[in-house]
């Protein structure tokens, strides 16, 4: 089982992350002597900073939250941008250590080095702009179709669907009469689901990709950013939330991005009917995500109405809403 999605722990060992720390241990891995410049950036899950190099230049050091990442599971996600990175696509990667690892740690935390690039997320896609996503989306996808990883998790109804519902349940976030309701909404989607992920072809892929993951910088090609929530999965989920609306509501958008992408590597639009479950595992991945930050403490400050009685009975009104919306697509594709 992939410890990313077990319980975290509080932030233990952050508390002793000071900046005299963190400008050791990179020091310390690199074989290099900063500054004592040390910004810490924001974050919600882990620690970054932004480090001065002696040399003029600067980098970001990100410390992962202890026990929320297995090391395999770390080293996943590194491996797998360096090594799109050695195929020359637009991300950025890890920096190597003096003893040449990509993960490296320190005060009991296992932290990454990465070069500081500027720009800025992704806005609205220009008409021609889909184009070009779709390319590197594929040619990412290549380079993650040649082997699986360690410890990463699977998108699957259950498989990630299952150990976010499992989180959800035993956080203790809500009433038994709620928990009821909650769990017979997602099961009843997870049971209509299934059969469609059976037989699809599933690889390496970013996981979270999204506009805000996605950099611009003038003159340059697009980057792929934030590997944090990779995983294995179908292509199209890499897909589907860069898209304005639904498939049925962007035809020229994803035309043009599969036309992109097809140049590079093959797509199955058969897959496209995953896009409205995928969007109901979404929203299971963004509620297991809110209560392992509310567990770790600190985001209730952020959203002080999560987990009511009324944020309840939306998400579960949201889910079969979701639900609903699943079988009118596939209906709409017979």
């Amino acid at each position: 089982m992939n410890e990313a999605i077990e319980a975290a722990d509080g932030g233990a060992g952050f508390a002793d992350l000071t900046p005299d720390a963190v400008l050791g241990f990179v020091e310390a891995s690199l074989g290099r002597p900063c500054t004592n410049v040390c910004r810490p950036l924001t974050s919600y899950i882990n620690r970054v900073y932004e480090v001065g190099m002696a040399d003029g230049t600067f980098v970001i050091a990100k410390f992962y939250r202890p026990g929320r990442w297995s090391r395999d599971a770390l080293q996943d996600e590194l491996d797998f941008v360096d090594e799109l990175a050695a195929e020359e696509l637009p991300v950025v990667p890890p920096v190597r250590g003096a003893d040449g690892r990509l993960l490296h740690e320190g005060g009991g935390m296992c932290f990454a080095v990465l070069p500081k690039r500027g720009g800025r997320a992704l806005d609205e896609p220009a008409p021609h702009d889909w184009m070009h996503i779709g390319r590197l989306l594929a040619r990412m996808h290549a380079v993650g179709s040649r082997r699986m990883p360690r410890d990463r998790i699977r998108i699957g109804p259950d498989a990630s669907m299952a150990t976010h519902l499992r989180y959800i349940l035993d956080s203790g976030a809500m009433s038994d009469a709620v928990r009821r309701r909650y769990e017979t909404a997602v099961r009843s989607i997870a049971d209509g689901i299934r059969p469609l992920f059976e037989g699809v072809e599933t690889g390496r892929i970013h996981g979270d990709c999204h506009r805000c993951n996605i950099l611009h910088r003038p003159g340059e090609p697009f980057h792929l950013i934030d590997f944090d929530d990779m995983a294995v999965g179908p292509a199209v989920q890499d897909l589907w939330m860069l898209l304005p609306g639904r498939v049925r509501d962007c035809p020229v958008e994803v035309e043009s991005l599969l036309e992109g992408y097809e140049t590079f590597h093959p797509f199955d639009r058969a897959t496209l009917r995953l896009v409205e479950p995928l969007r109901a595992m979404r929203f299971l991945h963004y509620t297991a995500w809110c209560a392992r930050q509310m567990a770790d403490g600190g985001f209730v400050r952020l959203a002080p109405d999560w987990g009511t009685p009324t944020f309840w009975a939306q998400e579960i009104a949201e889910l079969e809403k979701q639900r609903q919306e699943i079988l009118d697509d596939l209906a709409a594709r017979d």
